[in-house]
């Protein structure tokens, strides 16, 4: 049988409530001062080295925009979680980032896992930003994926009619790692070199988990090219080109951005001479910002990192969805992945400070001059630049 309740019983119960109740509404309002976004990127595997390295970037610019105020007084806050680089895992990744982080945009790389998670994001409507992958098709997507990173098109293009038209190559051969990256690039070389009036007498391809490059590269050698086009995974490429020089294949070769790594020299050796990488990101003369940021990770890790185009994409991937953030919170939005994507098309053009200015085309497309660098007595040097 219920008991009657007394007046001061009743008022305890009612100061319990109001208490709750404020609890309640102090932990909405602390979690309202820390804005997320995810990070999904490959920490272990194959890919790390290069993962880590950017991770460290975007994990830098998170701590100096927080440290000048964050966005509007509220911090930015950074999820990162481990893809491997690979579809299945990264699926596994934005699924957490999504429906348990309910992050509004998340950043990732690499081709296949971008492709991917692709559906997640037009169907969950929260905003995809590709920063790094260069398979064409990732301007295809989708509503809500977009690039901030040139894709293949653009310094894969670049690399070919320079080829053609100031090396003076006519004769090429093209090998290309046997999945999302190296497919699409691979065939954006062989059209523009073929469009310019040269001829691609090899075209070959090899399985990313391959060790021995003999049967292929005999081929090459048969072929006899002038010049030879390399689209492969910092795993792989070295080791092309080390069994390459080792059965007699002088030629001098090209790679995109991802051939920008010291894991390249080091690991090809003296076979990396003359080598001809791509960066999408301008250099230390080319931006003021750049050569601070150098120092930094020479201090930090002696080193400079792996891949560091990408990691100046990365360090900007912060400020750039601080941008997208600032324009939520300004128009008292909710923070939303469909509101995140109508600040990234009515922004549209954002000043950042490692890859200057930032144009989101409306075929979700972004341009960047490229820059043509080489391998001289172990050093990447400048070589040109292609606008």
């Amino acid at each position: 049988m219920s008991q009657p309740v007394t007046r001061r019983a009743w008022l305890r119960g009612l100061a319990v409530a109001a208490a709750i109740a404020a609890i309640g509404t102090a932990g909405t309002a602390a979690a309202q001062q820390t804005l997320k976004f995810g990070l999904a990127m490959p920490l272990t595997g194959s890919q790390s080295a290069f993962g880590k390295d950017q991770i460290k970037a975007t994990e830098w610019a998170v701590a100096e925009i927080n440290a000048k105020g964050g966005v509007n007084g509220k911090k930015l806050e950074v999820i990162v979680l481990d893809t491997q680089a690979d579809p299945t895992v990264g699926i596994n990744a934005v699924n957490r980032l999504v429906n348990v982080d309910k992050v509004p945009v998340f950043v990732t790389a690499w081709s296949a896992v971008v492709k991917a998670v692709a559906p997640i994001a037009n169907r969950e409507k929260v905003l995809e930003l590709s920063i790094g992958a260069n398979a064409p098709e990732i301007s295809k997507l989708g509503d809500y994926v977009y690039t901030s990173f040139p894709l293949a098109d653009i310094d894969v293009t670049a690399l070919a009619n320079y080829t053609y038209g100031t090396l003076k190559h006519k004769r090429v051969a093209i090998l290309y790692v046997n999945n999302d990256t190296g497919v699409e690039a691979a065939k954006v070389y062989r059209s523009v070199f073929e469009k310019a009036g040269g001829q691609v007498v090899a075209y070959e391809t090899y399985d990313p988990k391959a060790t021995d490059f003999t049967g292929m590269l005999l081929k090459v050698r048969t072929s006899n090219p002038d010049f030879i086009h390399l689209h492969g995974l910092i795993a792989d490429m070295p080791i092309v080109i080390a069994q390459m020089r080792q059965l007699g294949i002088t030629q001098r070769v090209s790679t995109y951005a991802g051939g920008y790594n010291p894991q390249m020299v080091e690991k090809a050796g003296k076979g990396a001479e003359g080598l001809i990488v791509t960066s999408l990101a301008p250099n230390e003369k080319q931006n003021p910002n750049v050569g601070p940021y150098l120092e930094r990770w020479k201090k930090a890790e002696n080193r400079i990192p792996n891949g560091l185009p990408y990691t100046q994409y990365l360090y900007d991937a912060a400020y750039l969805v601080a941008a997208l953030y600032e324009y939520v919170e300004k128009n008292q939005l909710p923070a939303t992945g469909e509101n995140m994507r109508k600040a990234l098309l009515a922004v549209k053009t954002f000043e950042l400070p490692m890859t200057g200015r930032l144009v989101v085309n409306d075929d979700h497309t972004v341009r960047k001059p490229v820059n043509l660098l080489t391998v001289q007595n172990g050093q990447f040097v400048p070589l040109a630049t292609v606008e």
